[in-house]
């Protein structure tokens, strides 16, 4: 069989950074080809070079054997490759169905009225296609949750009916049920000869859609080999480039004192019932539970950004029930956030400004910011944490998501912050950015931090906890001692209540 899209030796590069250096990929019909690579490895700039976004300096691209030189994505769309972005491109103030057929609008006869029933039946028949019946055709998209918005996303982009079909990062924000939807569709376009391009961090969605996989690291394609013939081992060693003995390094450290208590807490709204939890210092704290079990809700009383119903919060002893987070922070407790683009940082303000945002008023007790001053404490922490940035001018928003991650964790040490509370630590940071992070998380509590982590990453939970409290559906239904973490421990009780366990 012959490669539909072959990609021979791309060269790009940027100031300062070779992006890919002699980069070469082939594309069969059928074919399900992962791209994997740490943030930075040059993934999204190979996708962008096939689709005439960045012009390479070297190299060539050929479809069906003739050479191509796209001078956009619109055309590299009509000859039949398509994209599927992290970042969503539509119109908000349209509806799902004016989204996917933006443009492409069928017309009566006659070429001048748009057909509306047509084009929203058209719509309704993708959207069942990926399982999303419940999404609302009418409204606007920009009402629609982030979710809801990349399924559309994905609608549209198969509407085009492409040969080859690129997705970059498609599942960041999809639940289970819709990432399980998109397989089965991935599946269909295979059935249908469609070639997919497949860009992910989550090792478990290579192994259950992917055919074939080439590594790129440092702009550097590492190796190209059928998925099956690689171990999660062997595939993440390519991707870091060193040795992996562990990658969840949690130690048995000593606890000390109990410093946050939370008792008997519930919100207002009934997404969290009557709570209770305690974490010491030298701890990390796990708390597992399905989507919707109430964790960030429970986060967000403790940090104070929603005032709890009922209920004590107990900070180092001291009443902290109802304070807003500018007095948690006074008092040491933080939030990592899950969404850090969104609530963790100043995307377009400098690393250095980020890193001192929660410090200012200690550190610069008059009315005047040190520029010298400011440079040389970020650029400490910039050290410590090892973020990967030319200097601390550097906008926060030019960075990789473990890079902006370490850039909310340096902020928080830099307010001297001893309760952490982890969102998500490691949501969309590759394989090796979140050995970075277990590794910073275990100096942490090694130093006498204590930490909470929340995470949906069943591994991430049992490997870096020592407890793990587990929630349902608002309440925290059991505790979990770290001798006794195991995947159908915790499974049983976030998907179980209380009398259902006791009756299996």
């Amino acid at each position: 069989m012959e490669a539909l899209l072959q990609v021979k030796d791309i060269t790009k590069t940027f100031p300062g950074v070779k992006a890919l250096d002699h980069v070469s990929l082939d594309l069969y019909p059928g074919e399900v080809h992962i791209l994997a690579g740490e943030n930075g490895a040059g993934k999204s700039t190979l996708v962008k070079c096939i689709l005439g976004v960045h012009k390479p300096e070297e190299g060539q691209i050929f479809l069906d054997g003739e050479k191509v030189d796209f001078r956009g994505p619109q055309e590299a769309l009509k000859r039949g490759i398509g994209a599927v972005y992290q970042e969503l491109t539509m119109v908000p103030w349209l509806n799902a169905a004016e989204n996917i057929f933006f443009n492409r609008e069928p017309h009566f006869p006659g070429g001048i009225l748009i057909n509306n029933k047509k084009m929203k039946e058209d719509a309704r028949r993708l959207m069942a296609d990926l399982a999303c019946e419940d999404i609302n055709l009418e409204c606007p998209v920009k009402s629609l949750g982030i979710a809801q918005q990349q399924m559309v996303e994905i609608a549209k982009a198969v509407s085009m009916h492409p040969r080859v079909l690129i997705f970059d990062e498609p599942t960041s924000s999809l639940s289970d049920h819709e990432i399980d939807a998109l397989f089965r569709l991935i599946r269909l376009l295979k059935r249908k000869d469609i070639a997919i391009v497949y860009i992910s961090h989550r090792m478990q969605e290579l192994r259950e859609i992917g055919d074939r996989v080439t590594v790129l690291r440092d702009g550097k394609q590492i190796r190209t080999a059928r998925l099956c013939e690689l171990s999660d081992r062997q595939l993440v060693e390519l991707m870091v480039g060193r040795n992996l003995n562990q990658i969840y390094l949690r130690e048995n450290l000593h606890c000390g004192d109990t410093v946050l208590e939370v008792s008997h807490v519930s919100d207002r709204k009934g997404f969290v019932r009557d709570c209770s939890m305690e974490v010491r210092s030298g701890e990390i704290v796990g708390v597992a539970g399905l989507a919707g079990a109430g964790r960030t809700e429970l986060a967000r009383l403790i940090y104070g950004v929603d005032r709890p119903g009922s209920g004590q919060i107990l900070l180092h002893g001291r009443e902290m029930t109802g304070k807003g987070p500018e007095a948690m922070v006074r008092a040491g407790l933080c939030l990592i956030p899950e969404d850090r683009k969104e609530l963790g940082l100043a995307l377009r303000a400098p690393i250095s400004w980020n890193i001192l945002a929660a410090s200012l008023k200690k550190l610069f007790t008059g009315r005047i910011i040190d520029a010298r001053k400011e440079e040389e404490i970020s650029g400490r922490y910039v050290k410590d944490l090892a973020i990967a940035t030319p200097n601390v001018k550097r906008e926060v928003r030019m960075l990789s998501g473990g890079n902006q991650q370490k850039t909310v964790l340096a902020k928080w040490l830099c307010a001297d912050a001893d309760v952490l509370i982890f969102d998500e630590p490691t949501r969309g940071i590759d394989i090796g950015a979140r050995v970075e992070i277990y590794r910073l998380m275990n100096n942490l509590a090694s130093r006498g931090k204590a930490i909470l982590m929340i995470s949906s990453d069943m591994a991430e939970v049992i490997g870096m906890s020592d407890r793990v409290y587990v929630m349902r559906e608002g309440r925290i239904v059991g505790q979990v001692d770290q001798e006794h973490l195991t995947e159908d421990t915790l499974g049983t009780m976030m998907m179980l209540e209380k009398g259902d366990r006791e009756d299996a």
